[in-house]
């Protein structure tokens, strides 16, 4: 207690001395800058930022900006030339100040300082093993990657001071980079330079810095040992550098405002293109025991109390998926994806985590490949609050579909568009769907086929479009194997009649609609459509008379009614029903098993419309997602930074920030 009553006095000493003297601009007093950064005065990141409040720093940087300048000169010349503890106390105030300088346009120390902090991050003796070198600009960083893996297969030994060393630099390269954070969501030009220059060729540790963050993400075992529970007995000082590399790796990763090649497409540069090309087995296997985490702990008797990394699924780009869909084990992938889904659909602060998941098996969906490998049985059991079933991969991914559905949450009604796509994608290469399944899609068509629902948003009709395209790819391309399908197509056939006569004319819109208000409150259905795949213009209500939106509201209906693709599923009752219902009269069927092992051995060839051509809808990039996926990952990375909270109480403006 009392050496941190004497530290604060120095700092608080120090700091008014910089709001009121304007005489600290020479070289004359530099034993009074060197007291901001002493080992006798600071001894932890936490110190810095309880003893220098944001609110003197403000205040530095309007009443003496020269001094702030000063300071921040005399700290990265500390950098390049200090020693020891002194490196990581500069780190430390600089991280500490650096939120008002990323509010500022000029830049003019920025390249010497993330020149220094890489150098920084291959000393040796200070974050790699102890070797003699004269001069730190002159190493070969290669021969001083982190760990092994990717491009190095030799393990260096482990120093916990070498990784406590390594979480400071790679703190202030992130605050350096989190300029993005001041700058508003509608500036679709800005770039970050600090990220661009750090990524670039001019940065001569450029290629060994990507190498050692990811072989020491891909390298942790958060498990440890056979002990999923070892952080509770004994410290683990990898696991800051792991989290703090993943943030930073993150963030190089993101997808910036570039322009088109002359094909059309975006040119890959840096981490990005770096990642294309380090994709192996041992990094499949690396990922998937990271993404299983939870479902593991969650499998023992313990129950979950064990760590989770949300921000492991943003390492999906679109080359690594690719890699993914080739091998066998995209399924090991689609598993966690899901349980993660499932799981935090009702966590509101997790709803970002569910827009990944989606997004990621958005991707997956429009690949072949894909579609084929769901065919394989599911025999794994994780506690998941779903239907009991026995089937495929698809039953699985249909199921939690559904639970997602119709859970109730507000918060997912944008991604039911995505949801139900990634269905249709998948839909034409779907062998065999399990009864529980083909149940959960007509439940859905039950729903969202009602007319209080239907009339109640011009675009709530594009949800039965694509169910309907379910059942059609199904029918048409595997009408073999899904007897379950066409047995519950059979049971429920009154909803595709009353589809079919779905009534248009005003007396039956304005019931629909006046019978919807008493509804909606309870409903789990949704009225919006979602933006992901691709931004819509809202609707825009205009002032008119009930009889014009009236008349507004038949035509849509009547205009989207004809293009109900009702053709397939309608021959098809028109075909089986009959049959289904002579061989019950005629053998006083009463079991559904035997109508089952019937429509097994039925077949529909010739009798059905002329197949109609795959579908495929596939991601198009976006810059309204890229911006969304922006904001997540920083909106991640500010709420995993706070000890010490790096931008607290900062004029933040890329998102809102609501306090408690």
């Amino acid at each position: 207690m009392c050496s941190s009553t004497i530290s604060y006095g120095l700092y608080e000493s120090k700091t008014h001395h910089l709001l009121s003297a304007k005489g600290y601009q020479g070289d004359r007093i530099e034993a009074f800058w060197q007291q901001f950064w002493s080992p006798e005065n600071v001894t932890s990141v936490q110190d810095v930022f309880s003893l220098i409040p944001s609110s003197e720093i403000r205040l530095l940087r309007e009443n003496s900006p020269n001094n702030l300048a000063t300071l921040c000169c005399k700290a990265v010349r500390c950098l390049v030339n200090a020693h020891d503890h002194a490196f990581i106390n500069c780190c430390r105030l600089l991280t500490r100040i650096f939120f008002v300088l990323l509010q500022e346009d000029k830049r003019p120390l920025a390249k010497i300082l993330l020149t220094v902090l890489c150098d920084l991050l291959f000393c040796p003796d200070f974050t790699v093993a102890n070797e003699t070198v004269e001069y730190l600009h002159s190493i070969d960083s290669c021969e001083y990657i982190w760990e092994a893996g990717v491009g190095f297969a030799t393990s260096p030994p482990h120093y916990p001071q070498h990784d406590s060393h390594r979480v400071e630099i790679l703190r202030l390269l992130l605050t350096c980079f989190s300029e993005i954070m001041y700058v508003s969501p509608n500036n679709t030009a800005y770039q970050n330079r600090w990220i661009k220059h750090f990524t670039s060729a001019e940065n001569r540790h450029v290629l060994p810095l990507f190498t050692s963050l990811i072989n020491t993400i891909f390298s942790y075992d958060p498990i440890g040992y056979g002990m999923p529970y070892n952080y509770l007995l004994f410290l683990d000082s990898r696991e800051p550098l792991v989290s703090t590399a993943l943030q930073v790796l993150n963030v190089c990763l993101e997808k910036t405002a570039e322009r088109p090649d002359d094909n059309g497409d975006m040119e890959v540069k840096g981490f990005q293109l770096f990642l294309s090309f380090t994709f192996s087995q041992s990094l499949m296997f690396c990922f998937y025991r990271w993404a299983t985490l939870k479902t593991f702990s969650s499998t023992t008797y313990l129950g979950f109390i064990g760590k989770r990394c949300d921000q492991f699924f943003s390492l999906f780009c679109c080359k690594f998926l690719f890699y993914v869909l080739k091998s066998s084990n995209v399924l090991d992938i689609l598993i966690p994806v899901l349980y993660h889904l499932n799981d935090s659909r009702n966590d509101r602060s997790r709803i970002g985590l569910v827009h990944m998941g989606v997004f990621i098996l958005l991707l997956l969906s429009g690949e072949r490949n894909f579609g084929v490998r769901l065919n394989k049985p599911y025999t794994r059991r994780l506690p998941m609050d779903i239907s009991m079933f026995t089937g495929s991969h698809a039953d699985l991914l249909i199921i939690v579909f559904h639970k997602l559905i119709t859970t109730g949450n507000h918060r997912l009604q944008s991604l039911f568009d995505c949801l139900l796509t990634i269905i249709v994608n998948v839909s034409p290469y779907l062998k065999s769907m399990s009864m529980v399944a083909a149940n959960k899609l007509l439940h859905l068509l039950e729903a969202f086929s009602t007319p209080w629902f239907l009339y109640g948003s011009p675009n709530n009709h594009h949800l039965v479009f694509f169910l309907l395209e379910i059942f059609n790819n199904i029918v048409q391309y595997q009408f073999d194997g899904n007897y379950n399908l066409v047995y519950t197509l059979i049971r429920k056939r009154q909803v595709f009649y009353q589809l079919a006569n779905l009534p248009t004319d005003d007396a039956s819109i304005a019931k629909a609609l006046s019978g919807r208000k008493g509804l909606t409150a309870k409903s789990s259905i949704p009225r919006s459509r979602p933006d992901i795949l691709s931004p819509v213009d809202s609707t825009q209500i205009s002032e008119a008379t009930p009889q014009d939106a009236n008349l507004n509201e038949i035509v849509t209906v009547q205009s989207w009614k004809q293009k109900l693709p009702l053709q397939t599923v309608m021959r098809l009752l028109q075909v089986l029903v009959p049959q289904v219902e002579k061989i019950c009269i005629d053998k006083m069927l009463t079991d559904e098993n035997e109508i089952l092992k019937f429509l097994q051995h039925g077949t529909l060839v010739g009798l059905l419309p002329v197949p109609h051509p795959i579908l495929i809808r596939k991601y198009q990039g976006n810059a309204g997602t890229n911006d969304w996926f922006r904001t997540y990952l920083w909106g991640i990375i500010y709420l995993k930074n706070n000890d010490p909270p790096i931008w607290y109480d900062t004029a933040v403006k890329l998102f809102e920030v609501q306090k408690i």
